[in-house]
């Protein structure tokens, strides 16, 4: 079963690919059908993006396709950046500088809990399926570990007293927003694939 994943975040690909690691399913990405437009994410919830992404290209090939929308919401900052994670500070703002101005924007605040939030959605011919998923943490002061991306290197995880940039990708996977999140998806679709 052929599915496209409307993103060209060669690093959301690769953990996406990771998580499904099915046989059954061939991931394209946007690069491999061709997209290059840019799609206008202006939905007022992650849910609202993940579905535009989904429609717009499911619309144009007619291909099953899954898209999501996923982002930090620190509680001291009102939720902030939330849906406007990957463009704040400005899209040409590298990942190291959004973290340092965080941190700076944290500086004198004791609530530091934040969580990431990962919405789904998946749009074929039959149906729409549509899932949101957390993964709650806390901001650190200072970046930790290399694996991961974003905002990964100051999101502190209590249980494992690391960041989700020092653990590994196989256990992000177990507990991240996108990892939850893709395992239902993973679920639905075999269910579905079975029942047929």
């Amino acid at each position: 079963m052929k599915i496209i994943l409307a993103t060209f975040n060669k690093h959301k690909l690769f953990e996406i690919s990771q998580l499904i690691g099915s046989s059954e399913i061939e991931l394209l990405s946007l690069e491999d059908i061709g997209y290059d437009e840019e799609i206008i994410e202006d939905g007022k919830s992650f849910i609202e993006n993940a579905l535009i992404k989904a429609e717009t290209i499911y619309n144009k090939y007619k291909i099953p396709t899954l898209a999501d929308d996923s982002g930090i919401c620190i509680d001291a900052l009102d939720g902030k950046p939330g849906i406007h994670s990957a463009r704040f500070a400005g899209e040409n703002t590298s990942p190291k500088e959004k973290n340092r101005i965080v941190i700076d924007m944290l500086k004198g605040k004791d609530n530091r809990k934040a969580h990431y939030t990962c919405a789904l959605a998946y749009v074929d011919d039959t149906e729409k399926f549509i899932v949101e998923k957390y993964c709650h943490g806390e901001i650190i002061d200072i970046e930790k570990g290399i694996e991961g991306f974003g905002y990964d290197p100051i999101f502190f995880i209590e249980a494992f007293n690391k960041t989700l940039a020092e653990i590994s990708l196989a256990e992000k996977n177990k507990i991240s927003h996108r990892g939850q999140a893709f395992m239902e998806f993973k679920k639905h679709i075999e269910n579905k694939n079975s029942i047929v």
